[in-house]
């Protein structure tokens, strides 16, 4: 009961995978080479990635762990060090124990800084690797609202087919209330793959910038559902021998 709960907590890669795939597969049966076609076919590859990305993203570094480590012991042997030569000076010899005590502080800061810098710079690699790869889906996001921005129901269904230059493509009413809601899918399934970089990765940055992947999704989605929505009141207003047709 526990492990079967346990799967309903966290993002299934494999079956995200799985979902782009049944996608790519809807899309091209529908509209054959079309070009949502190809970006869902894109879009399976960069899931594809990124399962293989985040796998490198939740290993831990060890070679930077190692010398942040060794750096870490040699602070401490530094301060250990600073403690027992304060011991040995007297008030007679201020001047030599501001020096010391000057340079001592100065290496204790220095090797602080580096021990932190590498330390972060871990993380820095690794969350600089993800926002590439969030950058990506951002731009197919984009690129699917592209593929619909032109698709006007009411250039589909009577109103205006005449004034239809832009159009490419010839498609029913059903077909384009299908096509909006593979572009609607695919917005969904972007968010859900960048969503997997933050599932075991905890970095502020990168939370952030997943989230305006999931605002940017949510808000181009609205404007399919919008189109959905006209779509489907102008077929309820067509005559009943033109929605046969």
């Amino acid at each position: 009961m526990g492990a079967s709960s346990a799967n309903y907590r966290r993002l299934d890669a494999g079956k995200i995978i799985e979902t782009v795939q049944a996608l790519h597969q809807r899309v091209e049966r529908r509209f054959p080479g079309s070009g949502l076609g190809k970006v869902v076919a894109e879009l399976l590859q960069v899931a594809q990635e990124t399962v293989t990305r985040a796998q490198w993203i939740q290993k831990p570094n060890l070679p930077l762990r190692c010398v942040a480590l060794l750096l870490s012991l040699a602070i401490v042997t530094i301060i250990a060090g600073l403690v027992v030569n304060i011991r040995q000076f007297s008030f007679t010899e201020y001047g030599t124990f501001i020096q010391a005590l000057d340079a001592s502080i100065g290496s204790v800061v220095f090797i602080g800084a580096a021990i932190l810098f590498l330390v972060t710079w871990e993380n820095r690699i690794k969350r600089g690797r993800a926002l590439k790869a969030v950058h990506e889906l951002r731009a197919l996001a984009h690129i699917v609202d592209m593929h619909q921005v032109t698709k006007d129901p009411e250039r589909y269904v009577g109103r205006g087919r005449r004034q239809s230059s832009t159009v490419t493509r010839e498609m029913t009413p059903f077909e384009l209330g299908r096509y909006l809601d593979y572009c609607a899918d695919s917005l969904a399934l972007i968010s859900k793959i960048a969503a997997l970089y933050v599932q075991d990765f905890q970095d502020t940055v990168l939370l952030d910038a997943v989230d305006d992947v999931e605002e940017l999704t949510s808000g181009l989605s609205r404007k399919i559902w919008q189109k959905l929505t006209i779509l489907g009141n102008l077929i309820e207003a067509m005559p009943p021998e033109d929605v046969a047709s």
